[in-house]
């Protein structure tokens, strides 16, 4: 029996994630805060795919929880997605440690405390996958939005240092570096629809990359291109810029 595990799965991305892995008959384990509120979900998901869903409470910023949490899977995943996310208020982020504090543990260190732990298991088995949501916010620091920016792109780095690692184990790790995600509270500011992507469509672009085993992929290849600018700019040019 195959389980994937999703972290961050009450979050409309996170959700999508698990209808499509239960329609590909993986078993899931559904963690988060307040995870019960997804039980109507899971029941859903059980009762139209007949797969097995397990809710798992989980605060990625409680470090110290996180090995009794992974202990406690009878049956361990093949698969891990490390899809939980926060965006400050760029202002308070800056004006307040508590703000930006959360910021840096939910995007950056409580990743790498729960990915430490399961990688080492799938290095040691040479056996599994793991997927990480970044954003193009992580690609270069932008005044707008650095404390944001700063913890997505240590994001990146850690994912892409632990690909090295465990490419030699045979271990697949994704990068998935997404633009503007258009959820139920995004706000409508008139982006063109090339810059944005509805969770249901990231998805699937995330499944069909992690089975295709691919390192890293963009939400859109406009964003590719634009990121691929926004990085050779010289910093003479780019620190005057308004991004």
């Amino acid at each position: 029996m195959k389980y994937v595990l999703i972290i961050g799965a009450k979050s409309e991305l996170g959700i999508e994630l698990a209808r499509l892995y239960a329609s590909n008959q993986y078993n899931l384990y559904l963690a988060g805060r307040s995870i019960n509120d997804l039980q109507d979900e899971a029941d859903y998901l059980e009762r139209t795919f007949s797969i097995k869903v397990t809710l798992s409470n989980l605060d990625v910023t409680d470090f110290i929880s996180h090995q009794k949490f992974y202990e406690s899977m009878t049956i361990k995943p093949i698969g891990v997605i490390y899809a939980a996310g926060y965006y400050p208020n760029p202002f308070s982020a800056i004006t307040n440690w508590e703000e930006s504090a959360n910021t840096i543990s939910v995007n950056y260190a409580g990743a790498v405390s729960l990915l430490n732990i399961i990688s080492e298991e799938f290095y040691q088995y040479k056996l599994g996958f793991i997927v990480g949501i970044a954003s193009v916010s992580g690609v270069r620091g932008r005044a707008k939005n650095y404390i944001y920016g700063s913890s997505k792109a240590a994001l990146i780095a850690y994912l892409s240092g632990l690909r090295n690692k465990l490419d030699k184990s045979k271990v697949n790790v994704l990068t998935v570096i997404s633009g503007y995600v258009q959820t139920k509270k995004s706000p409508k500011n008139g982006l063109s629809k090339s810059l944005v992507i509805h969770p249901k469509q990231l998805a699937k672009k995330i499944f069909i990359a992690q089975q295709e085993q691919k390192s890293i992929i963009y939400s859109s290849y406009v964003w590719r291109i634009i990121m691929f600018i926004i990085k050779i700019l010289p910093e003479s040019i780019f620190k005057k810029l308004n991004i």
